[in-house]
């Protein structure tokens, strides 16, 4: 590969990168805006949240639906239509009269989530020479892990300065960006796995990645059970005004972001031990929120801990996926995103439920039992299975990309 091949490869990569950050950004923004919606738009705030619920039920189906529908497609042309979809929802959802068209804005970002993810994913070998394989995925997945570290407070910045509304503008404006970047850069990729609803239940087959599954599962509905509702958290419970609010997120997302570094340190030593010990680590900040709610600095050395945990979970889950799959298959991210994305809808349901009738600090301490119980359930099945590395056949899963490599970060 030529100099100028390299580049443009390059510059591909970051355009896929660039689309993936705002489409999980505009996913999670609403949830630092929830106050303000809910009060705009004249809503509970437990009605609010079913915007993320929304969108993540939406995924879940979209994400195995777009990789069987459009197999056949060129690759460019899918990633460029989940873009402009994007475009499109953020800009309803600025524009949302009511709470319903907003809910189908938020559904019609399901569906370019679902899809981009899937695919997106396991592009980067398509794109850069073999040897850069690795690195271009981790580039396109750090957009992932960043807009899920930093949509919180940069929704709660956004609400403390104008309308809620501005959040999917900017969303919007960042997706014009990806959408122009894409259309000027992303070569031809034509498609070369053939994929089929019947084979989309091959991964469940192998035990190390139902492990992964379940994990992934438990760890993403305890923490959408209560990150959902963490600024309503601060501004009713701890009391802080919404300048302080905006602060306190992020300096969750900062040390989120830092603890997605370290965990790539950590997984090297150990996947199990990584992921068991931040399940447990994260359970034990969400219990002591509430009980540290009258004290400010504890509240935010709490966040700091909760934000570190959580940059290295997401990245764990994927590792370990990353051993469990087959190399690029979208069969697999298909189902991985899907069981992300059930699991978002689920924890944000649950938390939802827990607000409404237990409160807040109930709402907590609900998911910090399910982020223990996911993490007992890794811990036991996961040393039976760690040390089994499955092979899955061409003939289970369709025929990979030859150049595509698993996702890691």
């Amino acid at each position: 590969m030529t100099s100028s091949a390299e580049r443009r490869g390059w510059l591909s990569v970051v355009s896929v990168a660039l689309g993936s950050f705002v489409l999980v950004l505009s996913e999670f923004l609403p949830i630092g805006l929830l106050p303000a919606i809910a009060t705009d738009l004249d809503v509970p705030i437990g009605t609010a949240g079913l915007m993320v619920v929304a969108t993540g039920l939406v995924g879940a189906v979209a994400a195995p639906v777009v990789t069987v529908a459009t197999s056949q497609l060129d690759r460019r042309v899918v990633l460029v239509a989940l873009t402009v979809l994007l475009v499109v929802a953020d800009g309803l959802a600025a524009i949302a009269p009511s709470f319903g068209i907003l809910l189908v804005a938020r559904m019609l970002l399901g569906v370019g989530i679902g899809g981009f993810w899937a695919i997106g994913a396991g592009i980067a070998g398509r794109l850069v020479k073999p040897s850069a394989t690795i690195r271009a995925t981790s580039f396109i997945t750090a957009g992932v892990s960043v807009a899920t570290v930093v949509s919180l407070p940069l929704g709660a910045f956004v609400s403390s300065i104008g309308s809620w509304r501005l959040g999917f503008v900017i969303g919007g404006v960042l997706g014009l960006v990806a959408l122009v970047l894409q259309l000027v850069m992303l070569p031809s990729i034509p498609a070369v796995q053939r994929v089929r609803f019947s084979t989309l239940g091959a991964l469940l087959r192998v035990p190390r990645a139902r492990v992964g599954l379940i994990a992934a599962a438990f760890v993403f509905a305890a923490q959408f059970a209560a990150y959902t509702y963490v600024a309503p958290f601060l501004q009713e419970l701890v009391g802080v005004s919404p300048d302080t609010v905006t602060l306190a997120l992020l300096v969750f997302g900062v040390a989120g972001i830092v603890g997605n570094f370290a965990a790539g340190f950590t997984l090297n030593r150990s996947v199990l031990g990584t992921i068991g010990a931040s399940k447990f680590v994260l359970a034990a900040a969400v219990v002591a929120l509430p009980l540290l709610a009258h004290s400010v600095v504890g509240v935010f050395a709490l966040l700091v801990v909760w934000g570190l945990v959580w940059g290295a979970l997401p990245l764990g889950m994927q590792t370990w996926m990353s051993t469990a799959s087959p190399g690029g298959s979208e069969t697999g991210l298909a189902l991985f995103v899907t069981t992300i994305q059930l699991a978002i809808a689920a924890g944000s349901v649950l938390g939802g439920v827990a607000v409404s009738t237990v409160g807040i600090a109930g709402d907590f301490w609900l998911s910090a039992g399910i982020a223990v119980v996911g993490a007992v359930v890794l811990v036991g099945l996961g040393l039976r299975r760690s040390s089994t590395v499955p092979q899955v056949t061409d003939a289970e899963v369709g025929d990979p990309t030859p150049t595509a490599s698993t996702p890691v970060a």
